[in-house]
């Protein structure tokens, strides 16, 4: 009998993930997370490893602002058409396919530099691929959720991440050590890059999204380019590129600033995960100052830490679908406040084997679970006509909070005399702060699944 229930409830939980579009959003997060490790962690060993000064070797964490920037020409994989890719695959496929194959052929240039010979054109490698590869993550957030319908946001989201942490995680950063060591660098690279076509196949063996854009949408961009149109003092050539401006960069603004409570979302955004970026940031330091080796830190995050987060993600998918998301975001929310404080813990037991691993697998659980409900919030928010603009901007927006505010972590730290348990404990009271923010939102300014969810279940508003 409690075996039966036990199936059951897995079935309940494996329910969201059976779609085949789940299988392609996890060959579209891989490609996505494959080239991280080739321009961060695994880059730095390789530029060590060949005799690379530190201070160049931190220069290089420049290269990665493509990565916080991709807002800026996110516009125009809404709006411009491929020459051939648009026509053959569609809109959202044939960018894919595009950028997939520039990625490639990026990580294949980069495996035939040689960092001891000419850094310099190490570096443009490095900025080619960042730049391909951010390019690349528009167009699979794009279609992640214009493929999808709304309910299936969470589990399309954790499928998404999972196949990051795939190819980022396992086959771009450990894998890529092992390939290093058997055939050394270039090669392992030039192997990588054919890690590429696992997004490739899954972009080819994958329908185009077909969700029309939203008609109130397209019915106010047909009033501001008529309007433009009776400018009949400018030049038809002027009027027609004023007209694509507006559409490609001002619309997609303009359209989210019309919602009600659009202020309160953007804050909520800026601040939702600040707590856990302050304590991401100093955890490093926290563990070799509590006397662990780099072994000891890396087993522990190997096994505990990543086994518990691919477990958050997956979990974190489910309650979405069952809960919603702005529930699924309050508990996420709520929990990462809470296991902040095992990190005090940790700092009041000392070196404990056993706090450590309890501390640090249940940090990444939260992770994971507060990722994709954060992700799949992200995806509600966005119109249909401007996807890859508005969530560009959404996510950049969360990025560049935790890359700014987090910087002061070391200051706290320091300024609490290196008092660590108090400044856990600081980072779970600053994780609080943005679940105010979300009440405001549950109650006043639900998220758009939120509203359309509720009028299906009422037969629809008057």
């Amino acid at each position: 009998m409690i075996g039966q229930q036990l199936i059951n409830t897995l079935a309940t939980w494996a329910a969201p993930y059976r779609d085949r579009r789940m299988l392609t959003l996890l060959a579209l997060g891989f490609s996505s997370g494959l080239p991280a490790p080739l321009v961060f962690s695994n880059l730095s060993i390789w530029l060590r490893d060949v005799g690379v000064s530190r201070t160049d070797i931190g220069l290089f964490a420049l290269a990665a602002t493509p990565y916080a920037i991709n807002f800026l020409w996110a516009p125009l994989i809404d709006r411009l058409r491929l020459p051939y890719f648009s026509a053959r695959f569609g809109r959202r496929r044939g960018w894919a396919l595009f950028t997939q194959l520039l990625l490639l052929l990026a990580i294949a240039l980069l495996s035939f530099t040689h960092p001891e010979k000419n850094l310099q054109l190490v570096a443009l490698g490095v900025l080619f691929v960042t730049f391909v590869s951010a390019t690349q993550d528009i167009v699979v957030d794009a279609y992640r959720i214009e493929v999808l319908e709304p309910h299936q946001y969470g589990s399309g989201s954790a499928a998404a991440i999972w196949g990051w942490h795939l190819g980022g995680t396992l086959v771009g950063a450990a894998g890529g050590l092992y390939l290093a060591d058997q055939f050394g660098w270039n090669m392992a690279y030039l192997l990588l890059a054919c890690g590429v076509l696992v997004g490739m196949v899954a972009i080819l063996s994958s329908p185009e999204p077909k969700r029309p854009p939203p008609a109130e949408t397209l019915a106010e961009e047909s009033r501001a380019l008529a309007q433009l149109e009776r400018w009949r003092e400018l030049p038809a050539m002027l009027r027609h590129a004023l007209g694509w401006i507006y559409v490609s960069l001002i619309a997609p603004f303009a359209e989210f600033t019309r919602r009600k409570g659009w202020i309160w979302i953007l804050v909520f955004i800026f601040v939702f995960k600040l707590g856990d970026a302050l304590l991401g940031r100093m955890s490093g330091v926290f563990y070799r100052e509590l006397g662990f080796s780099l072994t000891e830190i890396a087993e522990v995050a190997k096994i505990y830490g990543f086994a518990a987060n691919i477990l958050g993600i997956v979990v974190g998918g489910v309650l979405v679908a069952r809960v919603g998301v702005l529930k699924a975001l309050l508990f996420s929310g709520l929990a990462t406040a809470i296991t902040n404080l095992t990190y005090s813990w940790l700092a009041v037991s000392g070196q404990s084997w056993l706090v450590f691993i309890i501390a640090l697998a249940t940090d990444n659980f939260t992770t994971g679970l507060v990722t994709v409900a954060f992700v799949a919030y992200l995806s509600s928010l966005c119109n249909s006509a401007y996807t890859a603009t508005q969530y560009a901007l959404l996510a950049s927006l969360g990025n560049l909070a935790r890359i700014w505010l987090s910087a002061s972590s070391g200051w706290m730290v320091d300024s609490l005399g290196g008092d660590w348990a108090l400044f856990f404990l600081l980072t779970a009271i600053i994780a609080l702060i943005g679940l105010p923010l979300l009440w405001v939102l549950m109650k006043y300014f639900p998220a758009p699944l939120q509203v359309r969810q509720a009028e299906d279940k009422g037969g629809g508003s008057s």
